[in-house]
């Protein structure tokens, strides 16, 4: 294996990985947010609220820290491309041509961050909430 077999497989992994850690933080939240709609359509007990608003904080703080080692480790693997990059036309650094031209806005990075952010708040809520509910009902 040379040095751009090594480094292409090691960013290839790494960024798939990321995709699948996002795409299950998506299912899982998916089901915990059903459970919170299911409970509080039902009426449960607001504590069963507080949990399942406590499971999305959670899982919203666990992902952003897989998603953080995984930006990590595909940083990694930068340097090496895009210095592999200059043997090639200026055309196809696509490296070097991505830190040239990427916006701040447009980015994995921030979509990701965007929805574990919202579900980190919606989950605060929905906690505080059935805590609320619970330490306050009649």
């Amino acid at each position: 294996m040379n040095e751009l077999q090594y480094l292409c497989e090691h960013y290839r992994f790494n960024a798939e990985q990321r995709l699948k850690g996002f795409n299950f933080f998506v299912v899982l939240t998916m089901f915990a947010e059903g459970g919170i709609f299911t409970a509080v359509e039902k009426g449960f007990h607001p504590l069963i609220l507080a949990l399942l608003g406590g499971f999305v904080v959670i899982l919203s703080t666990v992902f952003w820290l897989v998603d953080a080692r995984s930006r990590e480790l595909l940083g990694l693997a930068v340097p090496g491309l895009r210095r592999l990059e200059q043997e090639l036309p200026e055309k196809s650094r696509l490296f070097c041509l991505d830190k040239e031209n990427r916006g701040s806005f447009v980015r994995y990075t921030f979509a990701i961050r965007a929805l574990l952010i919202g579900q980190f708040i919606f989950g605060t809520g929905v906690a505080a909430y059935g805590l609320y509910s619970w330490m306050f009902s009649p």
